[in-house]
């Protein structure tokens, strides 16, 4: 049986999806305490995308080198993302009461205000879905990755459509269909996005002009 081989493809995938298991595990621990939740999805993207390109399998040891190197800009910016989406969640949460037991002209007003904070919103999943991935791929300043979390995004708009399609099927299937799938959860959803935008970070980290080693033997 083929199939069964170790370097076939199905016998790959189920090790990959083993890893995803293992993986979304120690993001679940290191993610315990809240505000570390940046540099843990940050590990879990560097260890998924290493694993997608097969260039290293040490699931552990790969998570925790990038954990302990990002951690703080990674919660840096995971604190600020956080805050935002406190801010937007607040301001929708408010508007649609006020909008709700409104008429006539402030009915207008609040409706053209939800709709701003609903595409508030829509640019706030695209950076998340793409800032943490790309922290785990790169150094630059934070700033500078959320501009480019941001700019990706928006330019490979079909990536980012399917990538938020992943995380919201996952989320439906542990809440209606299958809890224990808990257990894979975010592990398998960024396995599974780290193999959609491998080469897409890839291109957009490669340094057409990497340094030349001038040292002599």
């Amino acid at each position: 049986m083929k199939f069964l081989n170790y370097d076939s493809k199905f016998s790959r995938t189920m090790i990959k999806l083993c890893y995803a298991c293992f993986l979304n595990l120690l993001w679940m621990i290191c993610s315990l305490p809240i505000i570390t939740i940046g540099a843990s999805t940050t590990a879990l993207y560097y260890a998924c995308l290493k694993i997608v390109r097969e260039e290293e399998y040490d699931a552990a040891g790969m998570f925790f080198r990038s954990f302990k190197q990002n951690f703080k800009q990674g919660t840096v910016i995971w604190l600020i993302l956080l805050a935002f989406g406190i801010f937007l969640g607040a301001d929708g949460y408010i508007l649609y009461h006020l909008r709700a037991n409104s008429t006539g002209a402030p009915a207008v007003l609040w409706t053209l205000l939800i709709a701003i904070v609903i595409a508030a919103a829509v640019l706030y999943v695209i950076v998340l879905l793409y800032i943490f991935p790309l922290l785990a791929s790169v150094e630059n300043t934070t700033f500078n990755m959320f501009k480019y979390a941001f700019m990706i995004g928006t330019h490979y708009l079909f990536s980012t459509i399917l990538m938020f399609a992943v995380h919201f099927a996952m989320f439906y299937i542990i809440v209606a269909v299958f809890t224990p799938m808990f257990l894979m959860g975010e592990g398998l959803c960024a396995m599974i996005c780290s193999w959609m935008i491998k080469n897409i970070l890839k291109s957009v980290t490669y340094d057409p002009n990497p340094p030349v080693d001038t040292s002599e033997d």
